[in-house]
């Protein structure tokens, strides 16, 4: 008798990986009246919806909000009950640091796409030349960048709006957001919709209107592009855990599993001495574990495993600094590449962007997050000053980004920020983690999910097949463990 499946194991299961994707296939399989066993390596629940405790407040570590181009995570937090808690951020918007300096970012565009060339934030930033060549989108035949079976994000704004648009916009939005150069990035995965949206409006402007005008209609929030929890993002895997133990699923943390093989009845996972046999098994981590733990039992496997993502550092500051209660660069700011002498990719202004945030920290307090690492190019442009990046060199490393991260702050915030000014910091390194939908990924995820389907009771859910952003792991989530259990 296995010590997952006391009754057999037709009916138990066994999600192996206690991120979002693991915990939210949990609990569709107790609902569906499975004996569910999650295992989870390490000692803390969420995976890149963390937390941490930083000048005794306790922060967002990974993903701090969501996007609400679809209603998957607010229904999520409606079955949780925890709706009340959802909060829209301040709605001061964000900037763009280019090489000339900072420009306002549009607030009407999908990854930096704008919905107006003309709109006067997007003329600003883009010059009178940029605009009129990203005007005559509108004039373009639909079928170009939408015939194609795949493009890239660079290659279809390239084609439609312009070098000026995919320098100025889109390359900042795209590394701060999916660590990626857009020339490597599939535009179906990062953007659902959008060359659909071209078709049926005629225009690339057009269709991001579209997507904008349906994230208005459809998030928590009108008009905002994300959202985000009262405490923070992490508290969604506080209601989950909780809703799980209430349920009666058995969570095991700090039990890496070591082996998977097939049985008669179903699979087999091994951790530790202790043995977990199902009926169903779902592996719920990120893409090279995830096919490294399977190709044994699951030949087929072993030509898909995909490349690491990218390394990703992120240095929170919480700084006594009243000169930053006027918000000087909004919710934060995207830095374009090719900006010199500055290396975070991106800082977000935590305590401007979250006002529940603001009142825990109190007047003149404020949190600041910046993030380094944006895929192999950031990586090389990193290696200078920030030499300390690499795994393994601990506490130096930290302190290196730590001294590079107040050079960045204060370069973009535009105000001072010293060491005399923090009160705490800490450094979170994200290794691998976060998705890279490369050209091409969808029919390398639709390889992987046949093969799992001829082998019955396996399913793999994560970001890296989902996509990048708690929405589209949420709602894929939940579409495969609909699909094995209906």
């Amino acid at each position: 008798m296995s010590a997952a499946a006391p009754e057999g194991t037709v009916g138990s299961a066994v999600v192996v990986g206690g991120g979002i994707s693991g915990l939210l296939s949990a609990l569709e399989l107790v609902k569906a009246g499975r004996q569910v066993t999650v295992l989870e390596a390490s000692e803390a629940w969420g995976g890149c919806v963390g937390s941490h405790v930083v000048g005794g407040l306790t922060l967002d570590s990974g993903a701090e909000s969501f996007a609400t181009r679809s209603r998957a995570v607010a229904d999520l937090a409606a079955e949780l009950g925890i709706t009340a808690t959802i909060v829209a951020p301040h709605p001061g918007g964000a900037w763009v640091q280019l090489p000339e300096g900072a420009r306002e970012l549009p607030k009407t565009g999908v990854l930096g796409i704008p919905a107006n060339p003309w709109d006067p934030e997007v003329r600003r930033t883009l010059g009178l030349a940029g605009s009129l060549r990203a005007s005559l989108d509108r004039f373009l035949p639909a079928s170009l960048g939408t015939r194609s079976a795949i493009t890239s994000v660079s290659a279809l704004v390239r084609q439609r709006m312009g070098r000026r648009v995919l320098e100025r916009l889109v390359e900042p939005v795209v590394g701060g957001v999916h660590s990626a150069d857009p020339a490597l990035l599939d535009v179906d995965m990062v953007a659902p919709g959008l060359r659909a949206g071209i078709r049926a409006h005629g225009s690339l402007a057009a269709a991001v209107a579209a997507q904008r005008r349906g994230t208005a209609a459809q998030g928590p929030k009108a008009g905002s592009a994300v959202a985000g929890f009262e405490g923070g993002l992490h508290t969604l895997i506080t209601a989950l855990v909780a809703e799980l133990r209430q349920r009666g699923a058995t969570l095991l943390a700090g039990t890496p599993a070591a082996a998977v093989e097939r049985t008669a009845d179903g699979w087999r996972v091994s951790a530790g001495a202790q043995k977990y046999d199902a009926g169903l098994l779902v592996v719920a981590l990120d893409g090279p574990s995830a096919v490294g733990l399977l190709q044994d039992a699951v030949p087929d496997l072993a030509g898909h495993r995909p490349g690491a993502g990218p390394d990703v550092k992120l240095v929170t500051l919480v700084v006594d600094l009243p000169e930053l209660d006027r918000r000087p660069r909004g919710t934060g700011i995207l830095v374009a590449p090719q900006t010199p002498g500055i290396q975070a990719k991106a800082l977000t202004h935590a305590t401007a962007k979250w006002d529940w945030l603001a009142a825990a920290a109190g007047p003149g307090t404020h949190v600041v997050r910046l993030s380094y690492g944006r895929g192999e190019e950031g990586a090389q442009q990193a290696r200078g000053s920030v030499a300390g990046l690499r795994a393994g060199e601990g506490a130096r490393a930290d302190t290196v980004l730590f001294e590079a991260a107040l050079r960045d702050a204060s370069a973009l915030l535009t105000v001072p920020v010293t060491a005399d000014d923090v009160i705490d910091w800490d450094v979170v390194g994200w290794g691998g983690v976060l998705p890279f939908a490369a050209v091409g990924h969808r029919q390398r995820v639709a390889e992987v999910r046949h093969v799992c389907a001829a082998q019955g009771g396996l399913v793999m859910v994560g970001g890296w097949l989902a996509g990048n952003g708690l929405a589209a792991v949420v709602a894929d989530t939940k579409r495969q463990l609909a699909d094995v259990l209906h």
